[in-house]
């Protein structure tokens, strides 16, 4: 039996036991199941898939939506054995983090540590060991989920994702792979190849943040990232991105557009959090939170994060 019980040319139940409980309950019809090994094998297949078909990397939100009943797919293409989506390397546009990789492996790598800090921050934060063993960049993008937890980093990074199909491959930036309430631009054809993360900036700052109802293995309330450059003392090239505060991952673009070009004062990046928390979100009431809950949150630590990013010159 392949990876997490779904049989391959037959129905699939998510644990075993439950299967002996309901086997007197109505079959709903079953996915088709493939595991291809190949990259080339993942975008032939891709090549017949339906907005119904779905890829299978660590399965950490699929497997649940199994469950819940929320995703029923038509096809299943687990593309975990697939060699050339892993591995993180250095390449002449940037840092090349194969679409596999998983949180474990991000806070493994030198090489990412030492380039992007800020997303082995996020990876931590992921969830329990089993979650972070799961769980792959690619995934944490492609679910599109307003509450991910790279994903604002990814923005703040500026970072590309990569796709790939049989047709050619083709690049865009993260904030603009996102369209939506778990949406994104991929076309059916596709699968995301890697998350490529610019060359590196010389005197480039970085900070993350992420708010839940318990210090670890939570679903985030508030997640912020933030990237600067201090230039002769005035603030340069901010970019900040929230979760969890609007239907999709966003830009604080009105915090960018006030800081640009700023000496930090205390009350000038107090006056710009404050700002963009109006303008450039919209969270929701919901079981985790409150919309105001949220904007106060944000508000706090986005000027927090400023402050400590530009503290030798405030």
């Amino acid at each position: 039996m392949p990876l997490h019980g779904v049989r391959q040319g037959s129905r699939f139940c998510i644990g075993g036991a439950r299967e002996l409980q309901e086997r007197e309950k109505p079959v709903k019809s079953a996915p088709e199941y493939s595991a291809p090994r190949t990259l080339e094998e993942v975008l032939c297949q891709l090549e017949g898939a339906t907005a119904r078909s779905v890829l299978l990397a660590g399965g950490t939100d699929l497997m649940v939506e199994f469950e819940t009943g929320r995703t029923r797919p038509d096809r299943v293409i687990d593309i975990h054995r697939v060699p050339e989506l892993r591995g993180i390397e250095e390449r002449s546009d940037g840092l090349w983090i194969g679409a596999l990789s998983t949180c474990s492996d991000l806070l493994a790598s030198d090489l990412v540590r030492r380039r992007a800090a800020i997303l082995v921050a996020a990876a931590d934060e992921v969830g329990a060991e089993q979650i972070k063993n799961r769980a792959t960049i690619a995934g944490n993008l492609g679910t599109a989920s307003p509450a991910a937890d790279l994903v604002p980093v990814l923005f703040a990074l500026d970072a590309r994702v990569r796709l790939a199909s049989r047709g050619g491959r083709r690049e865009m930036a993260v904030s603009d792979f996102l369209c939506g309430y778990r949406e994104n631009r991929r076309r059916t054809d596709e699968l995301i190849e890697a998350v490529i993360l610019p060359p590196e900036v010389v005197g480039e700052r970085h900070a993350f943040r992420k708010v839940g109802t318990r210090r670890a293995q939570s679903i985030a309330k508030v997640v912020v990232a933030l990237s600067l450059r201090l230039v002769e003392g005035r603030i340069h090239d901010l970019r900040a991105a929230a979760g969890s505060v609007a239907p999709t991952t966003v830009l604080l673009s009105t915090l960018a557009r006030e800081l640009e070009g700023v000496r930090p004062k205390p009350a000038t990046l107090e006056a710009a959090a404050r700002l963009a928390v109006r303008t450039d979100v919209a969270p929701i009431d919901d079981v985790r939170s409150s919309a105001a809950y949220r904007r106060e949150v944000l508000y706090r630590v986005c000027r927090s994060m400023l402050v400590e990013l530009v503290t030798d010159a405030v």
